[in-house]
């Protein structure tokens, strides 16, 4: 067609749209306008114009939105042609912006009201005002009315500029605002002397100007003011007062907004009190400090009163900050103490000390005199007292003998050479400084010398013991002595004895039993060195000494009862007069049995049972028996030679004696066999017994009094095999279903086995009850066949096999398909291979259209798909496959499908009048069940009009139609769901003029 050079603009008006455009050669007889919404193609405004005019105005658009706008021309001969181009309004400008920071020092949040009509997006300019400078630049989605700016400078003023874009327009708005200030950090006000503070912080930039404010806590008044432009981060105040408190308060501002800061507490250094000196104070045990006020003020005094020449804390006391003295009571005793008096304020100290002073002393306490055990020497000792020393005196009662003195720290005095037994006396007192304490006094013995040649014996005698020993030297008053059971250490006889004595007997005491004896010399209230000798009663021999068969074949056990008294072991002696050798065997004082083991069978043993306490021993009588027979070994029972024997056998164990073979049924457990089999013979055969039955066997030995038993045997016959063996399909299953017949004689139950043929998976075996005659193998592969084994179980054993082959119904085809690939003479039908096994398939076509013979074909087991060809255009056919195992079959359910029909030919038009237009056509093959018959407007590439007419039509008219229009024509026929169609072919309705003439 003829191009019209379209062109649109908006001349800077939002909601208007120009359209210019050239007039085609050859002029135009009239000009039709529309706009259209460019996404959904909906019209919103059409309009005319005449020949001769080439522009046009929309108004009332939207702004920003993006149109299509058409210009069709009509030429003559009722032709047109038409040029459509897009075309977009400018965007407005957003409406309410707004900027604020919400009080943040590092954000900005901007929000609009949207522009009115459409757009593309939102573009975003930040600028710093006083630098100048670009700090963000960002474009938003359309439907966006926010947008946070962070990052930001804290206590700055930044300008923002909001474009609405649509296409390559935008439309443009700014405003202003300030970021809050940020509030300073880490504020520390710290003293520098007694009469200034220093303030310090961090974070100084974030504000326009910082503001402090220092306050007098103690007369809540303002002491000093400041304000400092941007970037200040320390301040010292001066002329303070000395231990004073003082609040800092510090706030930020930056244009419109003003922040409270931090704030911070601290005290001027406090000075040290003067003159401080500690006195004795006119109560015992008791210290005054005393000191004069410095300038300034504080919050109290810590006064600290410290002992000795290492300053050990004592006492803490806190007076007021106007008090100039304090009274320490209840101070020890010769002691030496200094005081340290520090001014408090807040967290600071300033100190002061005095010079040392002490208290009275005392005498020391807990003072002894002690000879230790020697007669030689005695150790005075005594508590420490406090104090720099102690004076000593000592003497016997009547006469002066030492004056000692000794420093602090010293808590006894050993005087030697003494004589044994002797009175003496002791004094001693404490030094502190100037002053010596009341002495005190005490008295005390020297140590006696022991006894010699302490002795302790039993004389023969069961029940007593004598001491004897060697008088002391000169000095000792009598003895003591204590005897003891040496063994529980409790006490048995206190005694006490003139100096003239030297040997004592202690009677009724216990047989066997160890006793101790300890004796001392005495001299006044001391004991000298204790000495000692230990022995034993003689012991009582055992009695009630038997020895008993333990049935054990090679073992007796010995028992015995404990005489009156104690034991310290027993010694067992066994013998043999038949064996040279001899057990001798010795055990503890609680055992009153013992069994011997590995002893020889059949055999008389003799036993004799000895008591030992000490070096000293006494036996009782001799007790004697026999030991068991050994049971025979090795006992087995196993199958004979058919299934109605057993075969007995078994291993011999010394000689001598005869036995007894015990057969019966292992179920009831009584005796039906009992055989008697002499010495040498080892084995035994049992005959006419039940096949697959459980036989119990035991073989008695005898020797002398006494029989023993085997181990008990369990053996089985072999069963016989199952009767009459079958297996058959189970027609609605995969499955078989086996039978038998029941042998004669008892079983456990049956053992089936099922092997797939020609698989060399392992068998597949199963178990069945005993009075069982039938199993269904379940869970098979379809169309395959098995070989299933059946036996006969008792025990371990089994029948000879029974065997028998069986196969099962196969798998019908699945998913079964017939598709037409786009022909007419051809169907392609294809099935998914289904489980299990199979002969072959038969596939069967059927013809549903037509009376022709139904097609058959036979295809090899693994065969999934088949392409029937040479078939009648536009027929229905019919489907069906069948697996084949041998006499088994599975069919598929039936498909249908159609072929292709062909396309009509010698396709005609012809226009009888102005308004009509008349198709015509011939069948091809068979024909088709329908034809569809369809005219287009060539112009318009639109339907016009549309006819479906049965399989026998040839022709047919279409009606009102417009004169001298080109219309396209197609004829299809359709067979099911397909169709084919013919060529389309034009043709032009004849014109009124024609008509009239």
């Amino acid at each position: 067609g003829t191009l019209l050079n379209l062109s649109v603009s908006d001349h800077g008006r939002s909601d208007s749209l120009l359209l210019s455009w050239d007039e085609p050669e050859g002029g135009a007889e009239g000009y039709s306008l529309t706009l259209s919404s460019l996404g959904l193609g909906t019209l919103l405004q059409n309009g005319t114009a005449g020949p001769n005019i080439t522009s046009f105005w929309f108004h009332g658009l939207t702004p920003g939105m993006r149109y299509k706008v058409e210009v069709t021309a009509t030429l003559a001969c009722m032709e047109t042609t038409s040029q459509a181009v897009t075309a977009q309004t400018s965007p407005s400008p957003v409406r309410n912006l707004s900027l604020s920071s919400g009080g943040r020092s590092a954000v900005l949040h901007a929000s609009w009201v949207h522009a009115r009509g459409q757009r593309d997006g939102y573009h975003l300019a930040l600028y710093h005002s006083d630098s100048q400078t670009l700090v963000r630049n960002a474009s938003v989605l359309p439907n966006a009315s926010t947008f946070l700016f962070d990052g930001l400078l804290a206590g700055s003023e930044y300008a923002l500029k909001v474009s609405t874009l649509a296409g390559s327009s935008q439309a443009s708005t700014s405003i202003h605002q300030w970021t809050a200030p940020s509030i300073p950090t880490q504020l520390r006000l710290r003293p520098g002397s007694s009469t200034n503070l220093v303030a310090s912080w961090v974070g100084a930039g974030g504000a326009a100007w910082l503001h402090l404010a220092l306050h007098n806590l103690l007369t809540q008044t303002v002491t000093t003011t400041l304000s400092a432009r941007r970037g200040l981060t320390s301040y010292t105040f001066q002329h303070l007062h000395p231990g004073t408190q003082y609040w800092l308060g510090l706030s930020a501002t930056a244009g419109p907004y003003t922040v409270g800061g931090p704030n911070a507490t601290a005290w001027t250094y406090p000075l040290s009190p003067g003159n401080v000196t500690l006195s004795s104070s006119e109560e015992q045990s008791s210290l005054q400090a005393s000191w004069s006020t410095p300038a300034g003020e504080r919050d109290f005094y810590l006064v600290t009163l410290q002992e000795g020449e290492d300053g050990a804390l004592m006492r803490n006391i806190s007076v007021g900050g106007d008090n100039d003295h304090v009274t320490f009571h209840g101070l020890s005793p010769g002691k030496q103490y200094s005081v340290q008096v520090t001014a408090v304020a807040g967290p600071y100290r300033a100190s002061a000390r005095s010079t040392a002073a002490w208290t009275q002393p005392l005498a020391p306490s807990g003072v002894s005199l002690s000879s230790q055990g020697s007669p030689y020497s005695l150790l005075a000792s005594w508590e420490e007292a406090m104090g720099e020393g102690y004076v000593l005196a000592f003497s016997p009662m009547e006469h002066l003998v030492k004056n000692s003195s000794l420093l602090r720290g010293v808590t006894n005095f050993t005087y030697e050479g003494l004589r044994p037994g002797t009175l003496y006396t002791f004094e001693v007192s404490t030094m502190a400084g100037p002053y010596t304490s009341t002495p005190r006094r005490i008295t005390s013995w020297t140590y006696p010398l022991p006894l010699e040649q302490l002795t302790l014996s039993n004389q023969g005698h069961s029940t007593s013991l004598q001491a004897s020993w060697k008088a002391a030297p000169t000095g000792s008053t009598g003895y003591t002595g204590t005897l003891w059971e040496t063994k529980s250490q409790e006490r048995v006889r206190n005694m006490t004895v003139g100096n003239n004595w030297t040997n004592v007997t202690f009677e009724d005491l216990v047989p066997g039993r160890q006793y101790t004896l300890e004796m001392a010399a005495m001299a006044g209230p001391y004991r000298s060195p204790v000495r000692s000798a230990t022995d034993w009663t003689y012991p009582l021999a055992p009695a009630g000494v038997t020895l008993t068969n333990t049935r054990h074949p090679l073992g007796l056990s010995a028992f015995w009862d404990k005489a009156a008294g104690d034991v310290d072991q027993f010694h067992l002696q066994l013998y043999s007069k038949s064996h040279p050798a001899q057990r001798n065997i010795s055990v503890g004082p609680n055992t009153h049995n013992f069994t011997f083991l590995g002893l020889s069978p059949g055999i008389q043993y003799f036993l004799k049972v000895t008591v030992l306490a000490g070096p000293y021993r006494s036996s009782s009588h001799f007790a004697t028996e026999w030991t068991y027979p050994l049971s025979l070994a090795n006992v087995s029972v196993q199958p004979g030679r058919r299934p109605q024997e057993l075969h007995v056998s078994w291993v011999e164990s010394g000689g001598g004696r005869d036995h007894f073979v015990q057969l019966s049924v292992a179920e009831s457990l009584s005796i039906i066999r009992n055989v008697s089999i002499p010495h040498g013979v080892t084995q035994l055969d049992l005959e006419g017994l039940v096949p697959g039955s459980r036989y119990r066997v035991e073989i008695i030995s005898q020797a002398g009094p006494h029989r023993t038993s085997s181990q008990t045997a369990i053996g089985y016959t072999v069963p016989l095999p199952p009767l009459s063996l079958s297996a058959s399909p189970v027609i609605t299953a995969w499955a078989l279903a086996v039978h038998w017949e029941t042998p004669p004689g008892q079983r456990d139950g049956y053992l089936l086995s099922m092997h797939e043929e020609g698989s060399s998976a392992p068998a597949r075996n199963l178990e069945a009850g005993k009075d069982s005659t039938n199993v269904t193998l379940a869970r098979l592969a379809p169309g395959t066949c098995y070989l299933v084994g059946i036996w006969a179980v008792a025990g371990p054993y089994r029948s000879l096999p029974k065997n028998v082959t069986g196969c099962t119904v196969p798998a019908a085809p699945t998913n079964l398909s017939l598709t037409n690939p786009g022909s007419s003479s051809e169907l392609y039908t294809c099935w998914n291979k289904p489980r299990g096994g199979r002969d072959h398939y038969r596939v069967i076509l059927y013809s549903l259209s037509t009376q022709s013979r139904d097609r058959v074909q036979t295809l090899s087991p693994d065969a999934q798909n088949i392409t029937w060809t040479h078939l009648e255009a536009g027929s229905r056919f019919a489907v069906q496959v069948t697996a084949v195992k041998g006499s088994l079959e599975a069919s598929s359910t039936n498909i249908t499908q159609w072929t292709y029909p062909l396309a009509p030919a010698n396709l005609t038009l012809g226009s009888p009048s102005a308004s009509t237009l008349q198709v015509s056509w011939a069948a091809m093959g068979r024909g088709a069940e329908d034809y569809v018959v369809d005219v287009y407007d060539t112009a318009s590439s639109s339907r016009v009009g549309r006819m479906v007419l049965g399989g026998d039509a040839r022709s047919h008219i279409f009606r009102n139609l417009s004169p001298g229009t080109r219309y396209s024509v197609a004829v299809r026929a359709t067979a099911g769901p397909f169709h084919t169609s013919t060529p389309n072919l034009t043709h032009c309705t004849r014109e009124y003029d024609a008509l009239l003439a």
